[in-house]
């Protein structure tokens, strides 16, 4: 389990484990905010220094590299290719998952403040179950060792719109606060 901490501090995996997901990445239409590229610390829940790279890896495709002490410490690190979309005032990121956890795509939320952090955001797996169970999003339920998780299959901009949506502000859950490294 040691692997997926680092995925879960990207925010890709958190909340125990509990995913919302979709079947398709985001589409790389749209660049990354230049400030998201370089190189980004923070304090884990472990207590460990945590490193994060963020650059290019194509056109508007993006890799995240994360490890512990030294790029050089294999154990810890860890290689994620992901996309963005900009829609209303919030930026949204999608990362594949490996097949054990349904080889969709997680879906995510980032911002980059004005103390010059990147703030990561999670969905809340149980409010996204609750909004299928009354129909304003479409999806399945997939299970996890973890917990449930959710599958959109409605349409990303039906999702995005949702998302967007200011009284639905708090389906959005912090788990990463990184700063520049060097700062």
């Amino acid at each position: 389990m040691k692997a997926w901490r680092w995925l879960f501090a990207l925010s890709f995996l958190l909340l125990n484990g509990c995913l919302v997901t979709l079947k398709d990445p985001i589409p790389a239409n749209e660049a990354a905010p230049i400030p998201l590229l370089g190189e980004w610390t923070r304090k884990n829940e472990w207590g460990e220094q945590q490193y994060l790279e963020v650059s290019r890896a194509g056109s508007n495709v993006y890799k995240a590299v994360t490890y512990v002490s030294s790029p050089d410490d294999v154990e810890s690190l860890k290689e994620y290719g992901f996309t963005v979309a900009h829609h209303g005032n919030r930026w949204y990121l999608s990362v594949g998952l490996p097949k054990n956890l349904g080889a969709n795509f997680a879906l995510a939320g980032f911002e980059l403040n004005k103390d010059n952090e990147l703030v990561l955001y999670n969905l809340d797996v149980d409010r996204i179950h609750q909004e299928m169970d009354e129909g304003v999003l479409k999806g399945s339920t997939f299970e996890t060792p973890e917990g449930d998780g959710a599958l959109l299959s409605s349409p990303l901009e039906q999702v995005f719109a949702y998302l967007d949506d200011p009284a639905n502000s708090d389906v959005f859950i912090e788990v990463a606060r990184f700063q520049r490294s060097g700062q």
